[in-house]
């Protein structure tokens, strides 16, 4: 263990970055895309739902096989398969073909990285620094996810752009783009493969005689993983194909336009990071948490009923200045509750329901959208997101993290 971030740390760092932003691309163009291709809103919704299964699955395994398996190995495994579920939006359309693509290449479209590997990386990168520290690197770690993601928004320009330098039909520029994000989870094999095997569990801690999870370990993360998972229904609902999608039906705003403002508001995410562990150290990691999370879903609520589109993107980039706050804080949070050798556990079984909530919130969202009320999933989300806040700090405000007794 070292004092500040050490090469493995940076070496995931650069991995999560490329992933990053190919999830934040895509969460902006996926939708417009296979909306061009024929498909209705809640087909869409139907496809972005199914991928979210796929990683919940992958991010199932993660949590009880990683270890054995191999942590490297796992991390590689899991980008071979994101690379497949990006070109295969090129092979084909229809729905026989897309939903399982969508499954086992685990497609994203939520705009944010919270995948299988996340959730890994989330368990490793406490080992790399000391506890009082933990806090830090994993919002640094979160500001580079939120880089990624602002990199990726501003890149949905690209097939913008390659349709006017190469003349060719915004289908076979959204295609090209697509196949190019499967190139780049092809390079983050790259460090991937030089993080050295300090990151693995030592051979005297092999999968036959790794020390049991106790019973106490497991009702906390049972409960963190409850009230994750209705928080998790909540974003399900908002996802940035969703809201981006909203915002181009209810105000009629360009992909462009669109890339632009999913920029800033990705880059207030990554700031947001740092903000959220500085307040933390003052505060306390809980009341950080809950305190940043509900004023974002009130601002979000607020949204459809906004008379223009300055408005509801003002209403819209105060909520992501606030949002993701409770990222960094929530992961270090569980990281400091449980002993280290259940880390692994703790990160897969709370990402692995995040991701299932996730799941659910498209395909029901997507059904809203088209038969009820466009703007129905930011109201929705906003509640159940809402209620996650007070549920989550009346259960666990008496349970601090060591550094904070």
């Amino acid at each position: 263990m070292t004092e500040g971030p050490g090469r493995d740390a940076w070496l995931i760092c650069v991995a999560a970055l490329l992933r990053s932003t190919t999830v934040g691309l895509v969460g902006v163009v996926l939708a417009l895309y296979l909306g061009a291709e024929g498909l209705s809103v809640a087909e869409t919704g139907l496809v972005i739902g199914v991928g979210l299964v796929g990683s919940a699955v992958m991010t199932a395994i993660v949590s009880v096989a990683a270890d054995r398996f191999g942590r490297r190995r796992t991390l590689i495994l899991a980008s071979l398969l994101m690379a497949f579920g990006y070109v295969a939006l090129v092979i084909s359309h229809r729905m026989s073909t897309l939903l399982p693509a969508a499954f086992f290449g685990m497609l994203n479209g939520m705009g944010r990285d919270r995948g299988p590997a996340g959730a890994l990386e989330q368990a490793m990168l406490p080992e790399t620094v000391s506890p009082d520290r933990r806090t830090w690197m994993l919002a640094w770690y979160n500001v580079t996810l939120d880089t990624g993601h602002a990199l990726g928004a501003i890149a949905a320009l690209t097939p913008t752009m390659l349709a006017r330098q190469l003349r060719i039909g915004m289908d076979a520029a959204h295609q090209l783009t697509f196949l190019m994000c499967g190139g780049a989870m092809l390079v983050a094999l790259v460090p991937y493969a030089m993080i050295s095997a300090e990151v693995e569990i030592p051979r005297t801690l092999n999968s036959r005689t790794l020390a049991p999870i106790d019973a106490r370990t497991k009702a906390i993360v049972a409960k963190l993983a409850v009230l994750f998972g209705l928080d998790s229904i909540g974003g399900g609902f908002l996802s940035s194909a969703l809201i981006a999608y909203w915002f181009f039906q209810r105000y009629g705003l360009s992909e462009t336009q669109l890339a632009g403002l999913f920029f800033v508001a990705r880059g207030l995410n990554a700031v947001s990071h740092v903000g959220a562990a500085w307040m933390a150290q003052r505060i306390g990691l809980l009341n950080t948490m809950v305190l940043t999370h509900l004023p974002s879903s009130v601002l979000l609520m607020l949204a459809p009923a906004a008379p223009s589109a300055t408005i509801a993107s003002g209403l819209f980039l105060g909520r992501e200045a606030l949002v993701e706050m409770d990222v960094p804080t929530r992961q270090s949070y569980v990281m400091a509750i449980v002993p280290p050798h259940a880390r692994s556990f703790a990160s897969g079984v709370t990402n692995l329901v995040r991701t299932i909530g996730w799941a659910a919130g498209p395909s029901i969202a997507g059904v809203v959208m088209q038969h009820v009320v466009l703007g129905g999933p930011l109201l929705i989300g906003g509640a159940l997101k809402m209620t996650y806040d007070v549920l989550l700090y009346r259960s666990f405000r008496r349970l601090r993290p060591p550094e904070e007794v």
